[in-house]
């Protein structure tokens, strides 16, 4: 499948098959992307633990039970907690050292002493704010993001969802005290069609983008809308007409009760 497609069909998909398990092997693919993500100074402060609902504890599958949405986390056959350990960031040294032999950072004769006696030190005496929500989420994400399209790649659904109480997840996770708890990523196999009803509304492209100072829209070539709609990656909007009955089917083939918001 073309990155384009894939980019287009990846949208979440909330309705899983819960009968139907996920080869470990494809989660190690995605937890792989997301490893070589970028990442500021090469700490790599995303971490995840995934959690098998086959095989987890019972604490475990309540602890990660979310209050909105709870009935995707009941379905998927495998959710992700992914988390931020903050405690990486205490490495920063040695990452900036690691880049520096892979040839990843700076140039010329200076570039060793340089980094022992300025960039160090720089990081070094700004280490707590480092630490504090921000560029590490960013940067996080990207790893997410990664690890998103790959699921897509071999055909699994994903959906992006809230982490409930974090102070009971990482109680019963056993996650350290440093990490913040980032969000749950439901995976399995789609219940639903890959359109999940068409593409989702999104704000006019010319409202959230500009170009050299704010206010001057990025100007926004129809013949490359047209380009990305013939590869797949902009779809019809949704509500496809069928929608509403693939919900009430899914609803009844799934057993859930209720409303579907939590």
């Amino acid at each position: 499948m073309e990155l384009r497609e894939v980019i287009g069909r990846r949208r979440s998909i909330r309705f899983l098959l819960p009968y139907k398990p996920v080869e470990p092997e494809k989660i190690q693919r995605m937890l792989e992307a997301a490893r070589i993500a970028s990442h500021w100074g090469n700490v790599q402060t995303l971490r995840a633990v995934v959690v098998f609902k086959d095989t987890a504890p019972k604490e475990v599958i309540e602890a990660i039970t979310a209050p909105v949405a709870g009935f995707q986390i009941r379905l998927a056959p495998v959710v992700i907690v992914w988390y931020l350990e903050t405690g990486a960031v205490d490495e920063q040294s040695d990452r900036l050292r690691e880049l520096m032999h892979a040839g990843a950072l700076g140039f010329g004769e200076g570039k060793h002493d340089a980094l022992e006696k300025q960039l160090i030190p720089f990081f070094t005496g700004i280490l707590p704010r480092l630490k504090e929500p921000g560029i590490n989420e960013v940067d996080c994400g990207q790893g997410i993001a990664q690890a998103t399209l790959m699921a897509f790649e071999q055909g699994l659904g994903t959906c992006l969802l809230g982490s409930g109480n974090t102070d009971v997840v990482r109680k019963n996770l056993g996650l350290p005290d440093s990490c913040r708890v980032l969000l749950l990523q439901t995976v399995g196999y789609p219940a639903e069609s890959p359109e999940a009803g068409g593409q989702r509304p999104r704000q006019p492209f010319e409202t959230l983008f500009h170009m050299n100072c704010y206010g001057n829209p990025f100007p926004r070539n129809e013949e490359v809308v047209c380009e990305l709609k013939e590869d797949g990656m902009l779809q019809d909007p949704a509500p496809l007409p069928w929608r509403e009955a693939e919900l009430e089917y899914l609803k009844n083939a799934l057993g859930i009760k209720g409303h579907g918001l939590i």
